[in-house]
């Protein structure tokens, strides 16, 4: 395996159609040979956006922007972003969600650069969801997402409790 590959000949592995949701991206960290990090090409049509507004608590992130213009929603602010602008999205709560909009009449094209973690917590603040991730890349490891709201208590449910 080389560590080399030109963008260009990166095939588009992960297709999304789902409405506003809608984009293309090549995973290139497996055919590079990266271990702990993760690296994809992007495509993003106009007036589209690549996932849910959504902030990691295990994962780091950083875009580069290739080509095309558009808006990085971060946190309760929004950012005018255009090419060659470098984007940090750190770990944390709702102050640091991000979401990429193509806002311009172009694809927009970026590289995401992210470090890969063996347990990962997404929050959606838009949505009230949780995503719950364990294992290594390419590992069938646990994978849940979660309407966020009740709390439990630590015992609920479980037999053998006082009040079982």
């Amino acid at each position: 395996m080389k560590p080399v590959l030109n963008i260009d000949d990166a095939e588009f592995d992960d297709v999304e159609e789902n409405g506003r949701f809608t984009s293309k991206r090549a995973s290139l960290a497996p055919h590079i040979g990266a271990r702990d990090l993760g690296y994809n090409l992007t495509v993003l049509p106009p007036g589209k956006v690549q996932c849910p507004f959504h902030n990691h608590h295990g994962e780091e992130e950083m875009f580069f922007i290739l080509e095309g213009e558009g808006e990085l929603r971060f946190g309760s602010e929004r950012y005018p972003i255009r090419k060659h602008d470098v984007i940090a999205c750190p770990t944390g709560g709702p102050e640091v969600a991000h979401q990429i909009i193509n806002t311009g009449s172009t694809d927009m094209r970026y590289l995401a650069v992210s470090t890969m973690v063996e347990v990962e917590v997404c929050e959606y603040p838009d949505s009230g969801k949780l995503l719950a991730v364990t294992g290594k890349p390419g590992e069938h490891g646990l994978r849940k997402m979660y309407r966020a709201g009740g709390d439990t208590d630590y015992y609920e449910g479980e037999t053998g409790t006082a009040d079982a």
